[in-house]
């Protein structure tokens, strides 16, 4: 099986790798396997006003429609755009998800 999770940095790498090999082994099973590899996944970028406005212009959706895409209220949105607030948690890695993959890989 392919782990698509890169490592940050050499420890963290071999530290997969070990896992990878406990897995095929069968000292560990999937579950504790892909907790290794949440270890090593780079943490999603921050998006502020003006990066979330660029990411809906780029791929030409409206507020509100970017609002359910990322199943969260148009109003939440709009105050990312003028910088009242700001995302985190699963909107945070959704956004980073757009940003990568584009429209296609939330849908």
């Amino acid at each position: 099986m392919k782990r698509k999770a890169r490592a940050k940095s050499r420890i963290l790498k071999a530290v997969q790798e070990t896992a990878g090999d406990f897995y095929r082994l069968g000292f560990i099973d999937m579950r504790k396997l892909r907790e290794f590899d949440a270890l090593c996944l780079k943490p999603a970028p921050d998006y502020d006003s003006k990066k979330i406005r660029a990411l809906r212009d780029r791929y030409k959706l409206s507020q509100a429609v970017l609002a359910a895409v990322l199943n969260t209220s148009l109003s939440t949105v709009r105050k990312w755009e003028i910088g009242d607030k700001h995302p985190s948690g699963p909107s945070l890695k959704l956004l980073d998800l757009l940003d990568r993959k584009g429209i296609e890989g939330l849908i």
